[in-house]
């Protein structure tokens, strides 16, 4: 999986180091995180295309999955593009779902939202519960795309679903952590996988511009940084016969032009 992608910058990144990644790890399936992908809010259906056509098997979402409003009618169409699982019933496109990987086998991925300073939206861990129950019977390979803020919420999270879920990778924060394990249970665990995207920059953002915000507590407009780039990513080993992880280890490459 890789991090939140973070505008042009970002996008021209994972275009150009996939390839090479592919040839290091040799995936059998492939996660980003797109919600950031469009100036550095949502997603658009032509990145989102882009993405699944250049290595990418699904993109998945977060709090600003709404941003563009041209995506919500793509979300009825593409299954390959999650929303998080616990917006309410009727809200556009799917939160999980079950995929082919290369090689043979399935992997059930989930994108949900913590609630810990963020939206008010369904209980997260309560909407993973039905969310296994789905993937039952289909394949015992899962992953969740955990989007919250707080690090406690997300490794509450990950303990709760430790040995029932294969993988529980946070995202949102940009900042990727250093604290990859795997729990007792058998599940793959890392709070945040970081960004894909300007690394001379606040959170993908041009600096001055949220500083500006900072000292003045008033509205600002922020602006996809430029410049070097960082990946930042992880890879993991599952069993396939019993959905537990077996190896995982942080990706981070810097000063990428």
């Amino acid at each position: 999986m890789l991090g939140d992608i973070v505008g042009k910058v970002g996008r021209d990144t994972v275009q150009t180091m996939l390839p090479t990644l592919h040839e290091m790890y040799a995936p059998n399936f492939v996660i980003v995180n797109g919600e950031n992908a469009a100036a550095g809010l949502g997603i658009t259906p032509d990145i989102a295309r882009g993405m699944l056509s250049n290595g990418v098997d699904v993109v998945t979402l977060g709090n600003h999955a709404w941003s563009r409003r041209d995506i919500m009618h793509f979300l009825e169409e593409e299954p390959r593009v999650l929303r998080p699982a616990n917006y309410p019933a009727g809200s556009p496109g799917k939160g999980s779902g079950v995929f082919c990987c290369r090689g043979g086998g399935h992997v059930g991925v989930a994108n949900l939202l913590g609630r810990t300073f963020m939206e008010p939206v369904d209980n997260p861990f309560r909407t993973a519960d039905a969310v296994l129950e789905t993937f039952r019977g289909k394949t015992l390979v899962s992953f969740f795309d955990f989007h919250a803020e707080a690090t406690s919420e997300k490794t509450a999270f990950a303990y709760y679903l430790d040995g029932r879920a294969s993988v529980v990778v946070g995202t949102h924060t940009h900042v990727q952590t250093a604290d990859e394990r795997i729990l007792p249970g058998g599940t793959g665990y890392l709070t945040d996988v970081g960004m894909v995207g300007p690394q001379d920059s606040i959170l993908g953002m041009k600096a001055h511009d949220s500083i500006e915000k900072f000292l003045t507590h008033m509205p600002h407009r922020l602006e996809v940084a430029d410049g070097a780039a960082v990946i930042c990513g992880v890879v993991i080993d599952v069993d396939a016969e019993t959905g537990r992880a077996s190896h995982i280890e942080r990706v981070q490459i810097r000063d990428i032009y």
